[in-house]
């Protein structure tokens, strides 16, 4: 038989799917995908450490290489460490509560650095890697939080928090969560309390039927400013000012902003707004990064780590080096593609004579431009539109290029204008790896060069990490 059923012989061994094996995890590449190797061919297993001794079961083979999926830890790895959060074994959200956060670093750091090297290493030039930047804060770090409202088992009580691991249905609901912090907990606690006692029932994605759905939470690091929606349908209409008034009384660290309610009656399990209302408060609230202010609503896009996106941004300042002439008057123009809530594009305004940020979420768009107001910058534009498209219509050429694409890296038509600019210098940041060495292939056919790199951990805990990487044109003289 051939495609998933298919097995290889090796060495006398039959591997097909179904099967069970035991075996040591040697190394994880990025995201999480753990290499065991079985009489000399490569295993791949998902969400285990390094070091770790499993029993897995066979889930797919092809083309000489097979997928597993862990079925029991053996023998615990001798990077492990007890996990603080005491929903680690459930919860879907974190895959690195068990290693301690220096562990996790190197990790992270190696997975990079392989990634990069194996883009590089046909080009035969050495470039400078940097490491990996830490997180400010391991713990406690998230500004943003999505709970959805569900149950741990089949018709059981109402719960609150994340999908539970592996699970699309059943819910853990983590009020002991560790990368948020006590107010997020204590927010979870008595909405999950008085819906509880109030019998509403949530919102079941195989019938449609129900009312809740999430509770999005916000909270500024530099402000104190919490900012949250009960995201419901319209399929019951209770009265909300008790639950608003519970959460008032709270005695939390921070202070409210505003508490809305979002009605959504998508068939998607996505977390959008048909329309919002004030229950209290504003729709926004307002977070501080390197001395600028910003507004976020509550579905803007915004850095969920505000400490960690600090060090990132400071980062892309410091690869995009010195933009002024040689008197110290600033003379060159930047594009920042991608530019989401225009964050980059200000912090780069006073040392540039202008900053053109665009990006294709009009919502995002107008954020920066009122933040740009607001932090009395005149040099920057935000263009909304796809890049590919409003590239072509930007008069003014670029002297300087920061990319910050979304996790699918950028458009290839988009990716041979950015070339075809010819610029001496593009900083590249990208919070997927895998998708920004696919485009650094291309940079490089094209006669750039990766002459630095680092990574920032902006996410302790997760499979997730920040890349920052300068690209220099070797072409031109």
């Amino acid at each position: 038989t051939g495609g998933a059923f298919a097995g290889f012989r090796q060495k006398g061994t039959y591997m097909k799917k179904g099967q069970v094996f035991e075996g040591v995890i040697e190394k994880v590449a990025f995201p999480n995908k753990g290499h065991i190797t079985v009489d000399g061919k490569t295993v791949i297993v998902k969400n285990g450490v390094p070091g770790q001794k499993v029993r897995f079961s066979v889930n797919k083979v092809r083309s000489g290489r097979a997928e597993g999926r862990i079925l029991e830890v053996l023998e615990k790895s001798p990077l492990e460490c007890e996990p603080v959060c005491p929903h680690f074994a459930d919860c879907g959200g974190c895959t690195y509560q068990n290693l301690p956060y220096e562990a996790q670093l190197d990790l992270k750091k190696n997975q990079v650095k392989e990634l990069l090297d194996q883009a590089v290493a046909p080009f035969g030039y050495e470039y400078e890697f940097e490491g990996i930047k830490e997180s400010p804060s391991h713990y406690d770090y998230r500004n943003k939080m999505e709970f959805s409202f569900g149950d741990e088992v089949k018709d059981g009580p109402l719960a609150l928090g994340m999908h539970k691991r592996g699970s699309f249905y059943d819910i853990v609901t983590v009020d002991g969560c560790r990368i948020a912090d006590e107010d997020f907990r204590a927010v979870l606690k008595e909405t999950l309390a008085y819906f509880t006692e109030k019998e509403i029932p949530f919102y079941h994605k195989l019938s449609h039927q129900g009312y809740l759905r999430h509770l999005l939470v916000r909270k500024a690091v530099k402000t104190g400013e919490i900012l949250l929606s009960l995201v419901t349908t319209s399929q019951m209409e209770p009265d909300l000012n008790e639950w608003k008034e519970r959460l008032l009384a709270l005695p939390l660290k921070g202070k409210f902003a505003g508490i809305l309610h979002t009605v959504n009656d998508s068939l998607a399990d996505v977390v959008q707004s048909d329309r919002t209302e004030i229950l209290y408060g504003r729709d926004f609230f307002e977070e501080e990064l390197l001395g600028l202010g910003f507004k976020i609503s509550v579905f803007s896009f915004f850095q969920t780590n505000s400490l960690s996106a600090e060090v990132l941004y400071q980062t892309v300042r410091d690869y995009v080096g010195d933009l002024t002439d040689g008197e110290g008057k600033a003379d060159k123009v930047v594009y920042d593609l991608y530019s989401g809530t225009g964050t980059i594009a200000q912090l780069l305004s006073p040392v540039a004579k202008k900053v053109i940020g665009v990006e294709i979420v009009e919502e995002a768009v107008e954020a920066a431009r009122e933040n740009a107001k607001r932090n009395g910058l005149t040099n920057c534009e935000f263009i909304a539109g796809d890049v590919l498209k409003v590239l072509d219509q930007i008069e003014e050429k670029p002297d300087m290029i920061v990319l910050d694409p979304p996790r699918d890296g950028i458009h290839p038509k988009a990716l041979t204008k950015i070339i075809s600019y010819g610029i001496d210098r593009i900083v590249y940041i990208s919070c997927k790896p895998t998708s920004l060495v696919r485009d650094l292939e291309v940079f490089l056919e094209n006669g750039y060069c990766v002459e630095k790199a680092v990574a920032v951990d902006q996410f302790p805990f997760t499979t997730g990490i920040e890349t920052v990487c300068l690209l220099s044109n070797i072409q031109r003289p």
